[in-house]
């Protein structure tokens, strides 16, 4: 069970998404406008915010940004909804800070599906509470807790980003492919831009070191290893 907020504010695609959220057990809070998801997160933290991105007061590109940018809320699971699907508007909310970006006319069965898999990324489950931190020269990546450490810093993830760290980490050195790292997100690449993949790497590389992840033209990312 997950305790998710639903910014949408057509009434009846808010209701089509509450049903099946709370068939699948969550507990779900519905507002209708930007500047309420914004209020309702400061109040109290979801595990994951179902958010439309053309909201009246604040659009969800800047409830995005300002979720961001507040510490209690720097790594909530966001999954943004619009009906333009151009890539650049798509790549734009995943720099802001989005974990996924669905475009309408959705299913919701593939809502709730990309709504699990961004849950399961936040770190909730038991297996990740299971693993232990890796520590790999100056970075410290604990699963059981969703939090990276880097030269004795704090360092706030989405969990995106932190799954895709997580991976990295797991074997220095190792080239993922950009559809390897898509499975590893997503569960499939099907319906994902592979750009998804670069925009995450982008934002780890800002929050942490440039020559932290290294890029293989053609072939896709890996953990540099410290010669």
């Amino acid at each position: 069970m997950a305790r998710i907020l639903v910014a949408e504010d057509d009434p009846k695609q808010a209701e089509l998404i509450r049903r099946y959220a709370v068939a699948e057990g969550h507990v779900v809070t519905v507002v209708g406008d930007g500047s309420a998801a914004v209020q309702a997160v400061r109040l109290n933290v979801p595990d994951l915010l179902i958010l439309d991105v053309m909201l009246p007061s604040l659009d969800g590109h800047d409830v995005c940004r300002l979720l961001r940018a507040a510490p209690e809320s720097a790594a909530l699971p966001i999954l943004m909804l619009t009906a333009r699907a151009s890539e650049d508007d798509l790549l734009r909310g995943l720099d802001l800070g989005a974990d996924d970006y669905l475009t309408k006319p959705y299913s919701p069965r593939e809502l709730m599906a990309r709504g699990r898999a961004v849950l399961r990324r936040s770190g909730a489950t038991n297996i990740e509470a299971a693993r232990p931190p890796v520590a790999v020269g100056d970075l410290i990546v604990s699963p059981a807790s969703h939090e990276t450490t880097f030269r004795g810093v704090s360092v706030d993830c989405t969990p995106g980003e932190f799954a895709l760290l997580d991976l990295l980490v797991s074997e220095p050195g190792r080239v993922f492919s950009r559809d390897q790292l898509l499975r590893h997100l997503h569960g499939t690449e099907d319906f994902v831009s592979r750009r998804t993949v670069d925009v995450h790497i982008a934002n780890l590389r800002k929050k942490f070191d440039p020559a932290l992840v290294r890029t293989v033209y053609g072939v896709g990312y890996a953990f540099a290893v410290a010669t």
